[in-house]
């Protein structure tokens, strides 16, 4: 009998895991997926990231043995409200989601004791949404954080590591409140930087004609202004404390910088320059030396 993953949620980050599984993985394996527009469902089987969709969330789940909840984060709190009675006994459940202290009291709160919840964050994505920026590949090397749930067996943990390895990812086990904490700093914060820059050009009377001198510099700081707004409403609606104290430092840096500029003192604006050149650069040849040692 077939080993059947369900996929709740068939955008960016649901399609390109079922791409990666089916691509990736053997003939025993069956991928259900779950999406509330039947036009999704289409499009993921038309390009290979499902076996068979289902359009009534209960059905979808129906003996599956591993179930991966790829939605925005709130709308995770509803799926586990529905469907925490009928998982079948010993399946295991893991999400996808940018932020894990919430999602991982849900889980505690209305899934039965019968159901293992791991806690799951893919450190991968693009400025697209939707099936259609599916991608099989892109998970490939990426850092995928994973958080126990209280309850969580060895072999349930084990089984999603083997999903982690036939993504292509490198698991890295963290907590739930450090995992929320980091992610402000490395990837909530410079989304909503992105944003700001984004909304104070575009606001301009003048931005048609300013808009002409833009090139690379500003499309690549902005680029991240153009990603799926409801994914990062949620973000930030549930790591509300981290984001505004990375906010709240980010404020205090640009001050320093404005004051030192203001003030015309030339070594130290220097010097501020070189220590983010400085750090910005030992950071990529560590990360690289990372990779060489994959």
């Amino acid at each position: 009998m077939k080993k059947r993953i369900t996929i709740i949620g068939l955008g960016l980050i649901g399609g390109s895991i079922g791409l990666a599984l089916k691509k990736n993985h053997t003939t025993d394996l069956e991928v259900v997926g779950y999406s509330r527009t039947p036009e999704t469902i289409s499009r993921a089987h038309q390009c290979g990231a499902i076996d068979r969709g289902e359009p009534e969330l209960l059905d979808a789940i129906a003996n599956a043995a591993i179930v991966i909840i790829a939605t925005p984060v709130l709308t995770i709190k509803e799926i586990l409200l529905k469907i925490g009675l009928y998982l079948p006994s010993g399946c295991v459940v893991t999400d996808t989601a940018s932020t894990k202290e919430e999602v991982m009291q849900w889980a505690e709160e209305y899934l039965p004791a019968t159901v293992n919840f791991i806690g799951g964050h893919p450190m991968a994505g693009k400025e697209k949404s939707g099936i259609h920026a599916a991608d099989a590949w892109l998970f490939q090397q990426c850092t995928y954080c994973l958080v126990r749930g209280n309850q969580s067996q060895p072999e349930a943990v084990n089984k999603i590591l083997e999903i982690v390895n036939l993504l292509g990812a490198k698991p890295l086990f963290i907590g739930a409140s450090e995992h929320d904490k980091f992610v402000a700093g490395i990837s909530h914060l410079p989304f909503l930087l992105s944003v700001a820059l984004t909304q104070t050009t575009t606001q301009k009377t003048y931005w048609d004609k300013m808009s002409k001198l833009a090139t690379s510099g500003y499309r690549d700081l902005t680029r991240l202004s153009s990603g799926d707004s409801q994914m990062h409403r949620d973000i930030c609606l549930t790591n509300q404390a981290n984001i505004i104290s990375w906010i709240d430092d980010y404020i205090a840096t640009l001050r320093q910088l404005r004051e030192t500029i203001e003030s015309g003192q030339i070594d130290e604006l220097e010097v501020l320059l070189r220590q983010a050149k400085d750090a910005r650069n030992k950071w990529i040849i560590e990360k690289n030396k990372g990779n060489a040692h994959d």
